[in-house]
């Protein structure tokens, strides 16, 4: 069993997970801040492939041409050194006070023109590095009264806000594609777009939807109690999972970003299947970064958060591996076959019938027996069990 990540795994970190301090609302830091030159050499260490940044992460808010100059050039020095790509950026638009209201929503226009100046800069920071995606979360585009915002026409201006930003990359010629990360609530009361279901359809109505898609999140989806590998397969169904973050939560609460397993495993071990091994002919569905967007527990110390981080990697390469004898199993294709699983990608309607042909088929209605097809199980639950099983190791 390979448990060893190579760059090839397209393992990815943000600055901000391996660099969290540990201060919460409750709490001071338990650790000191990390230099983000420090962060690139150590994850290059640990097997990653690439690393990401909010535009704060990097450097310090406010700063000046200069000194910000000077930030980039030092991790520009350390990709170099290490190889490290950045596939993805981000901008911070909920940190500072002035985004209390959010960004691209906030009721004061002048905010608004603020943020989108921000993410401008950012995005020509982003494809200098090569990055190619920028990924859009809204955490302070929502409200906590009813009574604050208009939701539509907050919807407006969050549309001009995407139109502005994919008219910018287009005419600049940068190869970059947008992706939204939908969370119901925290830090806001309500966020806008709050599930991969409702940035979907929110797509559908800009400029430029070919631009734009999804970048979901484990715990994100699960603190709506959604199931985050139906919500990675309608991503891909709709030909719109352009990121995706892995973590991990333990049910309806608080966001927690534990490390990616370290909450519902058996739906990690389906979503790793789904990624690796759910394309054409078994191959992998979806060819970009897999990014750990997780912090290191307030307890570690800072041995403790490349432990964390390392504890990523070999999570997932561990259930990619399960999956893949999981799929190698014969019991378990006799079992797929018995669940009829394979039926479902049958066209309900043979190859040329029609309607006028299905309402002319008495087999189909007028002689088919309910009663009797009532009586055929699916076998769901030897399906799991095998998958549980392998999961334990007590197969394969």
């Amino acid at each position: 069993m390979q448990l060893t990540p190579t760059p090839e795994d397209r393992f990815t970190f943000g600055l901000w997970t391996v660099g969290w301090t540990a201060r919460d609302p409750f709490g001071d830091a338990t650790r000191p801040p990390l230099d983000p030159v420090t962060a690139v050499h150590k994850l290059a260490e640990l097997g990653a492939y690439g690393v990401t940044f909010h535009d704060d992460d990097l450097i310090p808010f406010g700063a000046s041409d200069e000194v910000r100059d000077q930030h980039i050039a030092r991790f520009r020095k350390a990709l170099d050194e290490t190889g490290l790509a950045v596939p993805m950026v981000t901008t911070n638009l909920f940190l500072h006070p002035v985004f209390r209201d959010g960004g691209f929503t906030s009721n004061d226009r002048e905010v608004r023109r603020f943020a989108l100046r921000k993410v401008l800069r950012n995005i020509d920071l982003g494809a200098e590095l090569g990055a190619t995606t920028y990924v859009l979360w809204g955490g302070r585009e929502g409200a906590e009264s009813d009574a604050a915002k208009d939701v539509r026409v907050a919807l407006d201006r969050y549309r001009e806000g995407l139109d502005i930003l994919c008219q910018y990359v287009i005419d600049q010629g940068y190869d970059m594609r947008f992706a939204i990360e939908p969370k119901p609530n925290e830090p806001r009361g309500d966020i806008l777009l709050p599930t991969v279901g409702h940035a979907l359809a929110f797509i559908n109505g800009l400029a430029h939807p070919e631009r734009v898609g999804v970048n979901p999140e484990v715990g994100h989806e699960q603190m709506a109690g959604l199931n985050f590998v139906h919500g990675i397969a309608q991503a891909l169904w709709h030909g719109k999972l352009f990121h995706i973050d892995l973590n991990g939560q333990r049910g309806i609460k608080y966001d927690q970003d534990l490390v990616f397993g370290h909450g519902d495993l058996l739906n990690a071990f389906f979503l790793v299947d789904l990624l690796e091994f759910g394309g054409l002919n078994g191959g992998r569905a979806y060819e970009g970064s897999r990014q750990f967007d997780y912090k290191p527990l307030r307890t570690e110390d800072m041995a403790g958060v490349w432990a964390s981080a390392a504890a990523n990697m070999r999570t997932y390469l561990s259930l990619k591996e399960r999956a893949r004898q999981w799929r190698a199993d014969p019991e378990v294709a006799e079992a797929l076959a018995a669940s009829r699983v394979d039926q479902l990608a049958v066209p309900t309607l043979n190859p040329g019938e029609s309607y006028q042909d299905l309402l002319a088929d008495r087999s189909a209605f007028e002689e088919f027996d309910p009663d009797a097809a009532a009586q055929r199980g699916y076998g769901f639950v030897r399906l799991n069990q095998l998958a549980v099983d392998h999961l334990l190791g007590f197969r394969g």
